[in-house]
């Protein structure tokens, strides 16, 4: 009898509902987009009620049109938008305000008081993240601080905070859970990283009481019953719950200490496994669980680069240097090499593993001679470069050799970004033929705690990849980064 997961992918833009058979097969799927609201200048919010009944809307409309037969799905699965912020009332369910993107950048005054007064370094030992308004803790001390009669009513216990997944399991169980992961925990910045509890010393630091916190479980824990939608009646449970970039690097089966994976979007996410024992960078990663399961929990070095895919969008809608992005490949193929010019995209700063809010974009190296083709090659090979600044650091920090990335996301599409992707580590870089990674690493980890797989058969459910092997020479694969580093120091004007 064939049976499936349902997975949903909270995303940024929207959400999905997503059908996987037995053989971890994409079966179909039901898109809801969402509002984005930008009521200040760097914030970003969205409407937590409005994410809650798309959600609900994409499932029964997954159901009517797929034709499966509700009593043959096995469980439902959630891997999300991470750090996005939701504080809501305890006896009604209602939020007190618009959920808080992660990518809003409201808390950055308060991050800044706290790095004066001396807290980073412990934060980050405690937290493995570097202090930043990036992550949860900041934006829901913002709320606290700015919403009316939210702070007392979080000190009297009448509120509760969590991100999207707790969100989401909260409702979908009929408001009777408030949970979260250990992945999605551990990107709020108020959890202990080693000991997967909620920190109170960091809790003191941000002013959030312990009361407002979900209870914190494995991603492969059965959350509660979805009591919701038109599946309410069949009893299924909720499991297999990871942030986005974590349910990426488990759909990429990277299950042991050194595999890598690297998703290209807007930016690119860059996480390795690192095995059961986190340790802490030194050098701008930052340390996070990769999932909880099995009884076992993997921690993840990650890296975050802030424009990636988005450097050639922005070369064909405000620069309008191109046609548009598809035609990046074949001009950027058009010539043998960039001519010396390089593109460091700092368009909103750079990330990891520079942490610097205040570099812009530079293009270096242009001569009479620098045509259309020499630039468009030049931002392509600017994801490959950054892609290496960060891998480099991992493996190094890890003490692990690198033999093979495993890809995916839009920009994994354009086979000169991936082949100079491989020739600029010097590894083999395995493309990932499923377009819904992230939903497909939720399913798995759903599909293994009700044991409609075993762990060791992920494997073999596995899509065949396609592969690009490097051909650059090592000489002259130093030489080009060389160049891209001396970019860099240019853009931070440390030259």
């Amino acid at each position: 009898m064939n049976r499936y997961i349902l997975s949903i992918d909270q995303g940024t833009s929207g959400t999905k509902a997503l059908l996987f058979d037995d053989r971890g097969r994409f079966v179909r799927r039901c898109n809801a987009v969402h509002r984005q609201f930008y009521p200040h200048s760097g914030w970003v919010e969205q409407d937590a009620e409005e994410i809650f009944q798309n959600t609900v809307s994409a499932i029964d409309i997954l159901i009517s049109e797929s034709g499966v037969d509700p009593a043959k799905i096995a469980a439902v699965s959630i891997t999300n938008q991470r750090e996005t912020a939701v504080v809501w009332n305890k006896h009604t369910g209602k939020p007190v305000a618009n959920a808080v993107v992660w990518q809003c950048s409201r808390g950055t005054e308060i991050c800044g008081f706290l790095a004066k007064q001396g807290y980073g370094d412990f934060i980050r030992k405690q937290s493995g993240l570097v202090l930043s308004p990036y992550y949860s803790a900041s934006k829901v001390k913002w709320l606290l601080d700015n919403i009316d009669g939210a702070r007392d009513a979080a000190v009297n216990g009448d509120l509760l905070m969590g991100t999207m997944d707790s969100w989401l399991i909260y409702n979908l169980t009929g408001k009777s859970v408030h949970a979260t992961d250990v992945s999605n925990a551990s990107r709020t910045q108020l959890m202990d990283i080693e000991n997967l509890c909620w920190d109170s010393e960091l809790l003191d630091i941000f002013g959030i009481p312990l009361c407002m916190m979900p209870e914190i479980h494995p991603s492969d824990y059965m959350f509660g019953i979805l009591k919701v939608s038109c599946l309410a009646q069949f009893k299924i449970p909720i499991t297999g719950v990871l942030g986005d970039s974590h349910a990426a690097l488990f759909g990429q089966n990277c299950f042991n200490r050194g595999m890598a994976k690297v998703t290209y979007g807007t930016g690119s996410s860059i996480m390795m496994n690192i095995g059961g024992t986190p340790y802490f960078s030194e050098k701008g990663l930052v340390t996070s669980v990769g999932w909880g399961r099995g009884g076992e929990t993997v921690y993840v070095a990650e890296g975050n680069i802030n424009c990636s895919a988005d450097t050639i969008k922005w070369m064909a809608e405000d620069l309008e240097l191109i046609s548009n992005a598809e035609c990046s490949e074949a001009i950027a193929q058009s010539v043998a090499d960039t001519g010396g010019v390089y593109l460091v995209p700092a368009f909103v700063g750079l990330g990891t593993p520079y942490w610097d809010s205040e570099a812009t974009a530079l293009i270096t190296g242009m001569t009479r001679g620098t045509k259309k083709a020499h630039v468009v090659r030049a931002a392509c090979e600017s994801i490959g470069y950054q892609v290496k600044d960060v891998l480099d650091i991992m493996t190094a920090e890890a003490g692990v050799s690198l033999q093979e990335i495993r890809v995916d996301g839009g920009a994994s599409r354009n086979s000169f970004i991936m082949q100079f992707q491989s020739d600029i580590l010097g590894v083999n870089v395995a493309v990932n033929r499923v377009e819904e990674i992230c939903a497909l690493g939720a399913a798995y980890m759903a599909g293994v705690a009700i044991g409609l797989w075993a762990f060791k058969e992920l494997g073999e459910l596995r899509t065949n990849d396609t592969y690009f092997k490097p051909r650059m020479d090592t000489d002259l694969r130093r030489q080009l980064y060389e160049g891209w580093q001396k970019a860099v120091r240019r853009t931070l004007q440390k030259v």
